[in-house]
């Protein structure tokens, strides 16, 4: 998808999400922050939206556990590819084993932080309240200060967030450590971008659905949970493919190439690249989303019926003692 416009950076979104589980599955337990019994699942996001790796937990695990063994083979992967890497994480992952490791592979982070009165204190003139009337309009200001934690190794910087609220008495108050160079309103923009994971997350709960694992050992939910994170990296390129603005000539070079092929599905393509081709108009969302998803499915049937251009390679195969995960296949900015 990227061949013409090779990518040159990556931004990776860790985050967690829960799994209800409504019986006796091996590993669940219960986590008082989502106040239910579930697992606990962590997953990396790219920017394309991929699903780069994911890995099932107990439900009583801290948000960042097992994350070298998530977020290490990913940036491994990355490494030589990209010339700007950056990393994005919520309050869980602001512990400083994930900082040294990513300043050791020269990534620029933003990760959220916890308040605290020490925070609080290097931004006290931000917290007071301003003098006049109480505004109609959202007041926001920023600030940045050098912070070092008890468990830190070295001073770090900090970006601070104080926006007053119209009917507030109180502002709110938000900190980022980073180790960016960029002003803090650009810091907490590009932190913000974050939502977008947990926009991917929810599409995966809602539409493919993988919160199912109703299992009772904890391994084979596992295993679900990976055949789920491949059927929405499967979903997310047919989206990609169709929302390419050269979808319909692309189309028009695969049926040029299907010489031989059944007339039917080249007559089927040639609609498809008919339709990809046009210019989109005013019509209702779902209709274009449903519309486009039966394009994207066609256009893999069109695309599978070629014949392999260089013989199929003689991968190892996947054992106990050769552990690969379907998303090492599966994963990676296209």
């Amino acid at each position: 998808m990227h061949a013409r416009r090779p990518q040159t950076t990556i931004v990776l979104d860790m985050d967690s999400s829960v799994s209800e589980t409504h019986g006796a599955q091996e590993g669940s337990a219960y986590n008082g922050h989502f106040a239910c019994t579930c697992y606990h699942p962590l997953f990396v996001f790219n920017p394309c939206g991929d699903l780069e790796r994911c890995a099932l937990r107990p439900g009583n695990v801290h948000s960042a556990d097992g994350w070298r063994a998530a977020l290490e083979p990913v940036v491994g992967r990355y490494r030589h590819r990209m010339k700007r890497r950056y990393f994005r994480g919520d309050a869980g992952y602001a512990n400083p084993g994930i900082c040294e490791f990513l300043e050791a592979e020269n990534y620029k982070y933003t990760i959220r932080l916890l308040a605290n009165s020490v925070l609080q204190q290097h931004i006290g003139w931000l917290l007071k309240r301003p003098i006049g009337r109480p505004p109609h309009a959202v007041r926001r200001y920023y600030a940045s200060c050098s912070y070092q934690a008890a468990s830190w190794s070295k001073a770090r910087r900090v970006v601070a967030k104080v926006a007053w609220h119209p009917g507030e008495l109180y502002p709110r108050a938000g900190f980022i450590v980073t180790n960016m160079a960029r002003p803090p309103e650009r810091v907490t923009l590009f932190y913000n971008q974050r939502g977008t994971a947990e926009q991917h997350i929810k599409e995966g709960k809602n539409a493919i659905i993988w919160t199912r694992l109703s299992c009772r050992r904890f391994a084979a939910n596992a295993v679900r949970l990976h055949l789920h994170a491949l059927a929405y990296n499967l979903a997310n390129f047919l989206r990609t493919l169709t929302r390419a603005p050269d979808a319909g000539a692309v189309l028009l070079r695969e049926i040029a190439a299907m010489r031989g092929s059944d007339p039917a599905l080249v007559q089927l393509a040639m609609k498809l690249a008919a339709f990809l081709a046009r210019p989109r108009g005013n019509e209702g969302a779902m209709r274009v989303w449903v519309e486009r998803m039966a394009l994207a499915l066609a256009a893999a049937l069109l695309f599978a019926t070629r014949p392999p251009a260089s013989p199929r390679c003689s991968a190892a195969p996947v054992s106990p003692t050769n552990p690969v995960s379907p998303l090492d296949v599966a994963g990676g900015c296209r």
